[in-house]
This record gives C-alpha cells, structure tokens and sequence, in this order.
C-alpha cells in the first residue's frame, strides 16, 4: 500500500479549499486530477515585476508595479466601451482601462480620493499612460502581495493565472515532509537541497513561505539545484523500479528452449548471402539466453538494413527446433504483411507453418488462425496488436518477438507476454537509441547492437537542395527510371490546405503522373488497408516505377530495386525519420541516392539536421545528434522534451544524474535487495511518489 504520508499529494484538487468543480476541471486538464500534478507542473517563464513611483518611458510596455491616488471613474454609455478610471502617479496621469466591467465592483475595489498600488502592463496611447486590466490592484498596506518575481504556467481558456496559483500554494502548504532517500555523501556532494524545499524553489517560492509567494524569492542558484535533485529523485525511482523488475523477472524463470539445430541449418544453407558478423553475435546470444531456465528480455537494436529480420527468422528457428510457437507482433499492418511475406518461403520450405493476424481479417479468416494457433499447429504467428487480444491462445508460446518495440506501449508488450508461461522477448529496433535512452529506457533488458549491413551494400549519396528545384529533380529521376530503377517521393501532407503551402502528396501524385505516366502510385495513412497493400505489392513487384507517399513508409518497407530516395520540404523532418526514410533506398547492391529538398529560409535546427544528413550514413551517430538537437521526448516520440512519463529529467541535460541515479540504484539493490530499514523505506516512498508501484509489487512477491 501506498505510505500514508503520500496521501495528501494524491488526494485530489477538488480537495483544496477554495477550488470548485468548474476550475478543478480546467486544472486537470493542464496538469492532471491530484495535488502532485499540479506541484510537478512547471512554470515555461518567469516575469519579473518592477517597483515604480511615476511612469517614464524607460518602463513602457513593462510589467510594474505603480501607486497611485485614485480621482474618478468614468464609465460608458455604450456598455461596449471601455470603462476608465482616471488616477495620478504622484503628479503624473494614468488611466486604468477595463472592458466588460462590472461597475459596481471596480468602484469597491477603486473608491476615488483612495490610494492604491496596481500591477500591471505600462502603455502609451494617445500621448497618456494607461494600464489595461490590472493584474493586482491593492490597498498600500498590501503591497508585499504582489510578487516581484512571477513564474508563468501554460493555461487553458477559463482558467486564470490567479485560481492556478491559489491552487498551486495550497498544494505547497499541503506537501508533506517525505523521508530523505537520497545518499547523505552525494547530496552533500551536490548541495542539493531538501525534497520539500526544492519543491517550493521550482515554483519560486522561498521554503516555508508558499502562501502567498511574497517573500524572497529563492535565487536561481538554490532553483537549479532544487531542479537536479528533482530530475535524480526521478530518475533513481526509474533506475531502481527497472532494476527490481529485471531481477524479479528473472528469479520467476523461464522455459529453457533448445533445438538440434537442424531448421537452422537447411535455412542458412538455402541463403543467397552471408550474415554479417554482427548478426551472428546477435542470433548466438538469442539461443544462448532461452537455452537456461531464465527468461530471456533482449534488445536488439540496428540501423536501417542491417538485417534485424534475419535475426528473428533465425531465433525463432531455435524455438520451433525446441518445440515452441513464436509470436511476432509489427507496429503496422503493411509491415506485418512484409514480416509474413519475407519470412514464409524460408519458413515454409523447412515445414514449419506461419501464418498472420491483423485486425482487419474477417471472422471467416481469423477462425482457422485461432484454431491453428490453439491447436500448436501454426508453429509463427504474425501480426499487429490484434495478437493480444483475449481470443487469441497458444498451445505452448515460447518466443515473443516485437518490431519496432518502441511504437507499443509497455502494457501491450506485457499483455503479449501474458499469452504463455513467462515467454522469452526479443524486441527490435530499426531506430538506433542514444546510450543514455537505452540506460534509461531499457534498463531491464540485455542489448545486442547489428553494428554492420550485408556484404554488397553500397552508401548511399545525400543531396541537399532548394525546394524550386524539384523540376530539375524530377528530369534527372526519369534517366535513373529508364535504367530500371525505381524511386519514392516522400511528401509531409496528404492534400493540400489553405493554412500550408506545403505540397501534398496527392498533388505531387498527379504532377508526376502527367511527367512519367500511370506507373506513379500513391500511399498515405488515410487509405484503406487493402488499398495500401495492394499499391505496395505493385511497387515491389515493379508495376510501379514511382512511389509518392507520406511517411507511412518510414520503417520496414524493402524494395531493394528502389535507388532514389525525394523528400520535399525535408526541413519539416526529424533527423532520425529522415533518416529511417533515407533507408528506404540502398537495399539492394546499386549506388542510391537521397535528395532533400528545402524550402529557405533554414533555422538553425533545420540547418544542422540536414547538414548531418549529408555528411553521415551512421544511424548511431546520427540518433546521438538527434538526442541533441530534440531532446528525449521528440526522439522517442512522446513529447516535446524530457523523458518518457517524465517530468523533472531531460536529456541529455541530465545524462550525468542517469549514470549516477544507476550506479546509485545498483548499489542500493546489492546492499539492501528487499529495500528494508530506514533508507529502504524511504527508497519506498519515493517509489510511490512517482508510481512505480510494479516495482513494489515485484518486491513484495520475492
């Protein structure tokens, strides 16, 4: 059970006084239902109010904060206008304007012949000082209520920044003091501050004094240390949960899977290559894993072409060899598809029965892939999230192979591996993840690299140009075409729209029509399945010379015919999807050739990417200047920063805190494995607080 001293930060904001349903709505929906959420919402900037006497230009169009002795109201006859009131700064004028005031209650808060101060924007119109909607207006006595330094919060319409912030100090007032988890030597080491205090310090509030943010407002020194405590308290509830999960799963067992080897063998025999070195490692450490009784949670991470598919192929063999089913389980039905068409004749050939799965098969269809299933007798099941779903069973499940794991989610990943007793994992990825995003998201698994492609693949070229250039693009396409390549067109839209002028891949389809004729197809993620499957098997089949297609083609799709690779607007581009489409192309043993075409002016990011797509082919290097440029959360796809399901840490900001949180966590688990006496129980507690609680679970269960 969750410690009682948490139970104030996840007791929810309907709870705080002061705060109805209306805005406790609004609230949830910028930060969530519990106080906790609102403590970890952090402010985007912080503005700076300027205490003044009169008015001068040097403060126009500035935040300050102004007394003022208040003459008369002058409120409109059309209830449309603006309603003034007129005050003086010692001898200077200054005009407050309000819009839908209530009159009633502005002459309470401003009775004429009254001094008061107001906060607020400084502005010149028509030669006289005014300020519009006054953020504070104040009696003099109170002036210390008015912040000097204000953090701002993203907010949603109907909610102000004054109800935010009422919410936001009752929630500090109500933050408990937690057990300190972190090691004594390395705070000291770090001066960082307590939990509590760093809390109040990320809002700018001083320790002790939230109610009303009046007071000193902590300096940026004592914020940026309060911000790192806050991101390794995170990342150590991380490191630890994932290390506990590893190792309990580990304890739970598996199956141990061996084979003769003798489907193997026929397979390799029947290749028209070699695997490469790197693949070979990777297919060995798969059959040395789920050949001992622990159950196998493995990585394997490549660039683009490096032959990950082989690596399945092959360890799946090992399982059948041992009389086990294998699942593979694709992101997308086009490469589920692909995944069941690379893999059948060789799986085929050796009588070993493989069928697929997806959600768009017809009862008809899906019955006989059931039963097979059930039955044992479909030995490689493929297919998308339909595999989890509850009417699919396996006789004797051993292997569960994902592509593109980091497009499930973990709890599709764990209902997979529910459908058999404890089977072995294989993930892959065709997306190379930075060191640290591997230290921090897959620190529960063993990583195997495909450092090397096939024998016979050649770089491929990267041309950058100008966007008004896709006309002569298009003209040197046609000679590449009459020597019986082919190409894709990569286009960011599906049609064209009146807020963009970016070119529309439906558009770009019929130009490139009119210039080569029918055999330019077009894909896009707004078609039907069968259609997209129908358009791809006429590609590879080379029915079609031209393939323009949004990035529904980004990962998996093999044409090894395709040498020319046309991205327009490619400035619109993360660096690791630009490359994952550049990876299209070069599969094959012919020279290729990428074109990225740019529409000026470049910024700064969009410069840097394509100038790194021009001078590297590695993805390893290239996923390392993504994790630069980006941050964690736009690489990984979730966010627009940070980590995953995090909120304090980032990377790479914060790598150095990751490799400290682990060292930290493996320490910690090797000392004290049950977490048990007073650090163990605090350890607990911040285990809960950022709701790790599998962890807790698996601790629990031994």
């Amino acid at each position: 059970m969750r410690p009682t001293i948490l139970n104030p930060l996840f007791s929810t904001v309907t709870d705080l006084q002061g705060i109805g349903p209306k805005s406790a709505a609004l609230i949830e929906r910028i930060a969530g239902p519990q106080l906790w959420d609102v403590l970890r919402a952090q402010p985007y900037r912080v503005q700076q109010r300027t205490r003044i006497d009169a008015p001068s230009d040097l403060y126009e169009d500035q935040l300050v904060t102004l007394p003022l002795l208040i003459l008369q109201h002058a409120a409109p006859r059309n209830p449309k206008a603006p309603y003034r009131v007129n005050a003086l700064a010692g001898d200077i004028p200054v005009q407050l304007v309000f819009f839908n005031a209530r009159n009633a209650w502005l002459e309470g808060q401003l009775p004429p012949r009254a001094d008061r101060v107001v906060s607020g924007k400084l502005a010149r119109f028509n030669g006289n000082w005014q300020m519009t909607h006054p953020d504070y207006m104040v009696p003099p006595e109170e002036i210390d209520s008015i912040p000097r330094t204000e953090p701002i919060y993203p907010l949603t319409q109907g909610l102000t920044s004054r109800v935010w912030n009422k919410a936001l100090n009752a929630a500090l007032e109500q933050a408990p003091t937690l057990p300190e988890w972190a090691d004594p030597s390395l705070q000291q080491q770090q001066k960082w501050p307590g939990w509590q205090t760093s809390i109040n310090a990320l809002h700018f509030r001083a320790d002790g004094a939230p109610e009303a943010s009046t007071g000193p407002a902590p300096d940026q020194r004592l914020r940026t240390d309060a911000l790192r405590r806050l991101a390794y308290d995170e990342l150590l509830a991380q490191q630890l949960s994932l290390m506990i999960v590893r190792e309990r799963g580990r304890r739970r067992g598996g199956t141990a899977l061996s084979g003769d080897g003798s489907l193997s063998t026929e397979v390799r025999a029947a290749l028209p290559f070699t695997l490469t070195d790197s693949q070979e490692e990777a297919i060995d450490a798969v059959r040395s894993d789920i050949g001992r009784n622990e159950r196998m949670m493995r990585l394997i991470m490549g660039d683009v072409g490096s032959g990950k598919t082989m690596v399945a192929l092959f360890s799946a063999l090992v399982a059948v060899e041992a009389g086990a089913q294998v699942a593979i389980m694709a992101p997308t039905e086009i490469l589920a598809r692909q995944l069941h068409a690379n893999l059948f004749d060789a799986l085929h050939k050796v009588g070993v029965r493989v069928d697929i799965l997806t959600g768009r098969d017809k009862a008809a269809a899906r019955k006989p892939v059931l039963a097979g299933c059930a039955e044992g007798a479909i030995k490689v099941l493929i297919g998308t999230h339909a595999l989890f779903q509850e009417g699919v069973s396996f006789r004797k499940l051993g292997l569960v192979i994902i592509d593109e794991q980091h497009r499930f989610g973990v709890h599709q990943r764990l209902a997979l591996g529910q459908k058999g007793e404890a089977p072995h994992m294989l993930l892959m990825s065709a997306t190379p993840i930075p060191r640290s995003l591997v230290l921090a998201l897959y620190g529960d698994l063993d990583i195997s690299k495909l450092l090397h492609k096939p024998a016979g693949r050649q770089p491929i070229k990267t041309i950058v140009k100008p966007q008004d250039q896709w006309g002569d693009v298009a003209l040197a396409l046609r000679r590449a075409i009459e020597a019986g390549d082919q190409a894709y067109w990569i286009c960011p839209l599906v049609e064209e729209t009146e807020v963009t002028r970016l070119t529309a891949a439906e558009d770009r389809h019929a130009m490139l029509q009119e210039m080569f004729g029918p055999r330019v197809g077009l894909v896009h993620g707004r078609m039907k399945g069968e259609e997209k499957d129908a358009v791809m098997r006429r590609f590879k089949a080379h029915d079609l010379d031209i393939l323009v297609a949004t990035t529904v083609v980004e990962v998996g799709v093999d044409v090894p015919n395709a040498t020319v690779m046309v991205i327009e607007h490619a400035e619109r581009f993360g660096l690791a999807q630009l490359h994952q489409l550049r990876g299209r192309i070069g599969r094959g043993n012919k020279a290729s050739t990428c074109l990225l075409l740019y529409t000026a002016p470049l910024g700064e990011t969009a410069r840097s990417r394509l100038s790194i797509m021009r001078e590297s082919n590695d993805g390893f290097v290239i996923a390392e200047e993504d994790l630069r440029l980006r941050g964690a959360g736009d690489v990984m796809g979730t966010r627009q920063s940070g980590l995953p399901d995090m909120n304090f840490a980032t990377l790479p900001e914060h790598n150095d805190l990751l490799e400290i949180a682990q060292r930290d966590a493996q320490l910690t688990l090797n000392k004290i494995p049950d977490l048990a006496g007073s650090r163990g129980e605090a350890l607990r507690t911040l285990l809960y607080l950022f709701e790790r609680e599998q962890a807790i679970a698996f601790l629990e269960a031994g």
